[in-house]
């Protein structure tokens, strides 16, 4: 059904999200609309990024940008760029294919390591020394892992490139994180206007040109900007700068899920000197008001979910009471426009389920929206995107799975739900295996005992290769604190039972919760020890435990033993709030120091080494201050009998 007025809507991925695949929201959106009859396209910026800046061109151009640079102010990075800049010259473009899946053959001459100039990133290697073979990589790889090793080389060479941009270019410049302390809870927005007013540098002015480009290419009404990370932010900004500047009369939207989480108090009027309208929750039912105000056939006042400024200046809320769109009529992400073979496949961890967040081209769906836990005392359980919990059938899903398998021609799919319900994913393989429709998947779950090893063996049947859940902090006494419904046995089994299936597990992991002692962190450690151990996980990841205003702990702080710091004074993001906890640590121990020995020994754990080795020998404790375990060493074996 066409726009009753021609109407095009541009959706734009701004630095930094991901490199190997697109972030899912603009892909979401964009379907959306044209089920909806409204002209709706898409680009990814981010990836348009680094493809510019990674490639001889932009290379050329750092080079001046570091030779400009006082001797004395050059970084290790920036020197060793600076000696090898011809072989970097002539390398980068080959390299970029090759990540590409572009030209598989150069994994000879990459993995023979005689091709890259070798910067600082590549001491790394030196922590995988064979001693028997004087290979650094022959224990992750094998004789047969030429591609995989000369993927992870060439990942180290960009990350080397990437040093150098942030050296002497923009010191707040990651591949992931790109100037993410400018926007993470950050009460005042003064740091990113501040950024935005300096003058722009190569990573500003490369972004310009490609948000420019895209406005030219498309010709759109309304630009749509999704800010999923704090990372994201200052990208976007420097996006709608542009756009202000140059197309004075484009109306821009920004929504995403930083956005629903940190702005939902938002009373700071400089934002809207960047974009116009500012969304919460799921986009779907907003951006039809807005599309029908902006053809001028609803009125201001009956926008839903939107912030705007005001005639007098000030920051106003509009909510006109209108349902939501049913999960189940959302319609079909589509990758249409995005340049879903540049997307580059990185190796940076050589875990092989750690991997799969960097490495390869997924196609990103839903199974179902929101979480049907929606217990756990850490989450933001009070948000829509937790507590609006909707279904569709499974074969309206593997519908969905095989338009976009025709449309991208890949059949990887990673479900990107907050914790995919076991009785959907039952019936979503059933019905992959009827209709025989061959793909890879892989999602994130809650560890509970409705995964069985029978289920865990039909998910595998269907083409599930790994999944990831939370663990949390593995300890019982926690875990029932926490709501998380969950004990440390029964994720031992689950577990388990996927690995016996053939399918990787991830654990989150988490330390600093309420009430966590020294005694509950060793604890915690000594059962993930034995997870591995027992091959029930192969990778994982500790995180701090971070209280946020949405959240049970940070609504109800009594009922977790510590009392709230009240917010600083400020009209941007609202979220993180610091707490105080009375539990007693003793002296010179605290969680960032707990949190060095967590991670320490989880990335030896997910390379298989120190298994064996007591867990207090990964802390470094003032003696006497590191208890011992009080978990049997064979706790989860009995567990699994």
């Amino acid at each position: 059904m066409p726009s009753p007025h021609p109407f095009k809507v541009l959706s734009l991925i701004p630095p930094m999200t991901q490199l190997n695949t697109p972030y899912p929201s603009t892909a979401y959106l964009t379907g959306f609309l044209r089920s909806r009859g409204i002209d709706a396209v898409q680009a990814d910026l981010a990836l348009a990024l680094v493809l510019r800046l990674m490639s001889r061109g932009g290379l050329a151009q750092l080079h001046e940008a570091a030779l400009a640079q006082p001797e004395a102010a050059r970084s290790g990075p920036v020197n060793f760029f600076l000696d090898h800049y011809p072989r970097y010259a002539q390398t980068v473009d080959p390299v970029i294919a090759f990540l590409q899946g572009r030209d598989s053959t150069l994994a000879h001459r990459i993995a023979g390591r005689g091709l890259l100039p070798e910067g600082p990133r590549f001491a790394a290697l030196d922590a995988y020394d064979d001693e028997e073979t004087g290979d650094p990589l022959g224990w992750a790889f094998g004789a047969l892992g030429s591609s995989d090793r000369a993927r992870h080389l060439a990942t180290l060479y960009l990350n080397d490139l990437a040093d150098v941009v942030r050296d002497a270019v923009d010191e707040r410049f990651e591949f992931v994180r790109y100037a993410e302390s400018l926007a993470a809870a950050q009460p005042s927005f003064d740091p990113l206007a501040q950024a935005l007013a300096a003058p722009p540098n190569l990573v500003d002015q490369t972004l310009a040109e490609l948000a420019l480009q895209a406005v030219a290419t498309h010709q759109p009404q309304l630009v749509l900007l999704s800010v999923p990370f704090p990372g994201s932010v200052y990208g976007a900004l420097r996006i709608a700068q542009t756009l202000r500047q140059h197309h004075p009369g484009l109306r821009i939207g920004l929504g995403g899920g930083f956005v629903n989480t940190e702005l939902r108090q938002l009373a700071e009027p400089r934002l809207f000197d960047f974009v116009d309208f500012i969304t919460l929750d799921g986009g779907e039912r907003p951006l039809l008001a807005l599309i029908e105000h902006l053809q001028g056939r609803r009125g201001h006042e009956r926008l839903v979910r939107t912030f705007v400024r005001g005639d007098e200046g000030a920051v106003q809320y509009l909510n006109w009471p209108e349902p939501d769109v049913p999960f189940a009529e959302v319609g079909t992400p589509t990758w249409d426009g995005l340049p879903v073979h540049d997307y580059l496949s990185l190796l940076d961890m050589l875990n092989p389920m750690h991997r799969l967040w960097s490495d390869g081209r997924w196609n990103k769906l839903t199974v179902a929206h929101g979480c049907y836990w929606k217990k756990c005392s850490f989450c933001d359980v009070s948000l829509d995107y937790i507590s609006r919990y909707e279904t569709t059938t499974a074969s309206e899903l593997v519908d969905r799975i095989e338009r976009i398998v025709a449309e991208t021609g890949q059949t990887g799919f990673h479900f990107v739900d907050e914790a995919a319900p076991p009785k959907m994913l039952k019936a979503l393989a059933e019905e992959l295996l009827r209709r025989k429709l061959q793909i890879s998947w892989w999602g994130n779950i809650r560890f509970e005992k409705t995964f069985t090893p029978q289920l865990s063996e039909l998910l595998a049947q269907s083409g599930c290769i790994a999944m990831s859940g939370g663990l949390e902090v593995a300890s019982d006494r926690l875990l029932a604190l926490m709501q998380k419904g969950v004990t440390v046995d029964q994720v031992a089994r689950v577990t388990r039972g996927m690995a016996d299936a053939g399918i990787l597990v991830h654990a989150y992991l988490m330390y600093g919760f309420p009430t966590q002692t020294v005694q509950d962190t060793v604890d915690a450690l000594e059962f993930v020890r034995q997870l591995f151990e027992a091959g029930c996980i192969q990778s994982g990841f500790f995180h701090r435990f971070v209280c946020t205003v949405h959240s049970p702990v940070g609504l109800n702080p009594q009922d977790y033993g510590v009392q709230l710091v009240p917010l600083p004074p400020g009209n941007f993001a609202r979220n993180d709030i610091g707490f105080i906890d009375p539990t007693p640590m003793p002296a010179g121990v605290n969680h960032d120091v707990l949190g060095r020995g967590l991670k320490k020994a989880l990335y030896n754990f997910m390379h298989g080494v120190g298994l064996e080795q007591d867990v207090r020998g990964w802390f470094e404790l003032p003696k006497g201050q590191c208890p011992k375990p009080t978990v049997k060493r064979d706790r989860i074996a009995r567990a699994l009998g």
